[in-house]
């Protein structure tokens, strides 16, 4: 599947993975995100949106969403595209009634390089329901990871993926895509997991989301996508050493 997934990916910049979880998970990882939506205020502006909620700091917030960051699949994937990474900007985000398509743009515009380029972003949406072309499905224009220059115009197509809860959808951060109109009665929820080389900046920073003393009780390969590693050879150490030294040290709490 790994192998399928990449091939997708480098023609058509995306590719989905069929029932990738499971309908419990689905189910918790909804609740936990619907509750914390509930506090979440609306966006800022045409690209956060102004009927869309975006949750941040999501994994000092809610457990419900650490296996599907160190999902098996995704991250063969990602060892092949990236191979060393780190979550970058995991963003919850709930698009409301009447929402307006969001401008089409690809993730990796934040870091200053020259198209063309090696891949430095891959994100991974997980839809916590249905994502229909009603709704807001994620919009993608196939193709436009290998554009240089050039910028969608009012009528470049687009693909609507369509696709329902718990089947992931995979795209890297050089492709031009955005999240679509919502033009039904209810919120469309997902959960955006964006991952970026381990020698870059990440968007967020995970290590304050995220403190020595919780990430302590995290599993091994979570604890490192947010930001306890090093990229070889010594990107990111900590007085010289390993950042998983100074976990180590800490008392390990009982998460709920």
């Amino acid at each position: 599947m790994v192998e399928d997934i990449v091939t997708a990916l480098a023609k058509n910049g995306y590719a989905t993975i069929p029932g990738a979880i499971s309908a419990e998970q689905v189910a918790w990882a909804r609740t936990e995100l619907e509750a914390i939506v509930e506090q979440t205020p609306v966006g800022r502006g045409d690209f956060e949106g102004y009927r869309t909620r975006r949750v941040y700091g999501l994994f000092g917030k809610t457990r419900s969403l650490d296996a599907l960051a160190i999902h098996d699949v995704v991250l063969g994937v990602l060892d092949r595209v990236l191979g060393q990474y780190q979550l970058s900007a995991p963003t919850g985000i709930s698009i409301g009634p009447g929402e307006s398509a969001q401008p089409l743009h690809p993730d990796d515009a934040i870091y200053p390089l020259p198209r063309p380029h090696a891949e430095v972003v891959v994100n991974v949406m997980w839809p916590l329901q249905d994502f229909t072309a009603t709704n807001g499905a994620t919009r993608i224009v196939p193709g436009s990871h290998r554009w240089t220059d050039e910028r969608p115009g009012p009528d470049t197509p687009t693909t609507t993926v369509e696709i329902p809860a718990g089947t992931a959808l995979i795209y890297p951060g050089s492709v031009w895509h955005g999240g679509g109109a919502n033009n039904s009665e209810a919120n469309r929820l997902g959960v955006v997991l964006h991952y970026a080389v381990g020698w870059l900046r990440p968007v967020e920073n995970h290590v304050l989301v995220v403190p020595p003393a919780v990430a302590a009780a995290l599993p091994e390969r979570l604890q490192e996508l947010l930001g306890y590693n090093i990229h070889p050879p010594f990107i990111g150490y900590v007085d010289g050493r390993h950042p998983r030294k100074l976990i180590e040290e800490v008392d390990v709490p009982v998460l709920s």
